[in-house]
């Protein structure tokens, strides 16, 4: 990855013009062309091949990512061991996203770290905040995670739920915007 994309994530906002918008717009191609190849086959062997290419990097042997799949960008999505990635999920990953280890990811589940300004005349600028869903979070089907938030470690989001905010620690949270609805309730398992 060149400089200038490593300088992109968390960089406030990046207007997108001549040189950044070419490289940008090289990786994305490429990514869409490996997206058809990960959703169109049923060969383990190929879908890892192209999400490799798409990541930049082997995705992990214990990590399950089910098509179809969508990413606007790829290389900027950092993904653990054991994580599960259920269909028809969407990651916007030019401004970052990290799953750590153990995370669930359900289906329908959108990951957005890219915004635009609000000002009309800068509105297609771009406002790169990443996302990061923590060790052993459960996101239900439907969930939307905007900008700059992180999911944290063993919290669950309700179905359908739109996060704007850091979730703390093993919370449940649901709703639009979500809100803490409770702890997550420990069982014993005698």
């Amino acid at each position: 990855m060149s400089m200038i994309l490593e300088q992109l994530i968390n960089a406030g906002p990046v207007a997108f013009r001549g040189q950044l918008a070419q490289q940008v717009d090289a990786v994305v191609a490429e990514t869409s062309n490996q997206l058809v190849r990960f959703n169109t086959t049923t060969d383990q062997t190929v879908r890892r091949s192209a999400m490799q290419h798409i990541l930049g990097y082997p995705l992990p042997a214990e990590t399950v990512i089910n098509p179809p799949f969508q990413t606007d960008f790829g290389p900027h999505t950092k993904l653990g061991r054991h994580v599960f990635i259920n269909r028809d999920c969407l990651f916007v990953d030019l401004g970052g996203i990290t799953i750590d280890d153990d995370a669930l990811i359900g289906p329908r589940v959108s990951l957005i770290s890219v915004n635009h300004q609000e000002d009309p005349a800068h509105r297609r600028d771009l406002e790169l905040k990443s996302v990061h869903i923590e060790h052993g979070a459960w996101l239900g089907a439907g969930v939307t995670v905007l900008p700059g938030v992180t999911i944290g470690h063993d919290a669950i989001v309700g179905a359908g739920a739109v996060v704007t905010k850091d979730v703390p620690p093993r919370m449940v949270v649901a709703g639009v915007p979500a809100k803490i609805i409770r702890p997550i309730q420990a069982t014993d398992q005698a």
